[in-house]
């Protein structure tokens, strides 16, 4: 499959919102205001600050203060937390793997929400483990 062939930015943020709309109500509600953005790679800074070389190789991130580190209320001037979704670097590992698209956006999306109620990778991996 071509690029061409591939989601544009418009089309992957119709599957990212779907794939939030189709978790539990209860489980979004506690994510309160969070945004949910896509981009097709993450910037040079944010690659700089996790030493990540090649943006192929981050796939979402959570960006803001996560529930177990922040205030109960948002303080004035904060930025909203943010889910990013990195659409070249799902399609790159799309490509290489035999799973649905809208799966992988969902799995990566609920990822970064994990980071947003202030687990860690290591925490997520052990729960992957667990199904």
């Amino acid at each position: 499959m071509g690029l061409a062939d591939m989601p544009d930015l418009a089309e992957f943020e119709r599957l990212a919102l779907r794939a939030y709309q189709s978790l539990p109500e209860d489980f979004r509600a506690l994510t309160g205001e969070i945004e949910i953005r896509v981009a097709d790679y993450a910037d040079r800074e944010a690659l700089e600050e996790l030493e990540i070389d090649d943006p192929l190789d981050l796939l979402g991130l959570f960006e803001g203060v996560g529930l177990a580190h922040g205030p109960a209320t948002p303080f004035t001037g904060a930025l909203p937390n943010r889910v990013w979704l990195f659409r070249l670097a799902i399609l790159h590992y799309w490509r290489d793997y035999e799973e649905a698209l809208e799966d992988l956006v969902a799995h990566v999306l609920i990822h970064e929400i994990g980071h947003h109620f202030g687990l860690s990778d290591d925490d997520m991996d052990a729960l992957y483990e667990m199904d």
